[in-house]
């Protein structure tokens, strides 16, 4: 059995921890960052790097294009919505915030299924692999707990999405390989991320949470907050801040 992977690489904590598992449990697996009109770059240019590290096939695919579509977002329209600072861990997860990017994961996962399909299908029907013995999987990083109230980092959303996907695909109707979507960390508190990402030797020394750019992450937006809470209760220093 083959397994054919793709990974949605942020360069951040919860994904750079998934794409360390991922790596473990694929045989084939390649690795996708989506620069899609953010505020900054800096988390896209550590997911080159952490990606290089973990010696994984990268793709960093220019969507920027969805800044213009899902523009009702502080993460895409830092003008006219500023970013929330200095929430309390109550307030982060009382309501959507306006760092909420309108359907962004469904977009996501919807083009790294394609993506995963077209290296399953070149499979299949140029390098006649048996379909049976062929599984398709998408990792993605969504947090149940200590999220920011978004709605696609949902278990139910996940459910009815990889339903979506083989409801639509040729791999799956023609040749009977099912999407698999893998979200291992979705049910798990900040701390226990923290924790999962120090005993499998993830780089997070390289990677990048905070909604701003700047030399040193602000500490104070709802990305640094959850961060900084996590890593206290996991009783462990930031790697990212080991040598600052």
């Amino acid at each position: 059995m083959t397994t054919y992977g793709v990974t949605l690489l942020s360069g951040g904590l919860d994904s750079t921890t998934v794409t360390t598992l991922a790596k473990e449990e694929v045989d084939d697996l390649q690795a996708i960052t989506f620069h899609y009109g953010q505020t900054h770059s800096k988390e896209v240019e550590c997911a080159v790097k952490i990606a290089e590290y973990l010696a994984i096939s990268h793709h960093l695919l220019d969507i920027s294009f969805l800044g213009d579509i899902a523009w009702y977002s502080a993460l895409t329209n830092p003008d006219m919505f500023p970013i929330p600072k200095q929430r309390s861990t109550d307030q982060i997860g009382f309501e959507i915030p306006i760092t909420y990017v309108p359907l962004r994961n469904t977009i996501f996962v919807s083009l790294a299924g394609a993506f995963l399909e077209s290296n399953i299908l070149k499979a299949i029907e140029s390098d006649s692999v048996n379909p049976s013995n062929i599984k398709a999987r998408i990792y993605m990083a969504p947090n149940a707990i200590d999220y920011s109230g978004y709605p696609d980092c949902r278990p139910e959303f996940y459910s009815k999405v990889k339903d979506t996907l083989n409801e639509g695909s040729k791999m799956s109707l023609e040749y009977g390989v099912k999407f698999e979507i893998h979200t291992p960390i979705i049910n798990s508190s900040k701390s226990d991320i923290a924790k999962l990402a120090d005993n499998i030797g993830a780089p997070i020394n390289m990677t990048w949470s905070c909604y701003e750019g700047g030399a040193l992450p602000c500490g104070n937006c709802d990305s640094c907050i959850l961060r900084s809470n996590g890593y206290r209760e996991a009783g462990l220093d930031d790697p990212l801040f080991t040598n600052v």
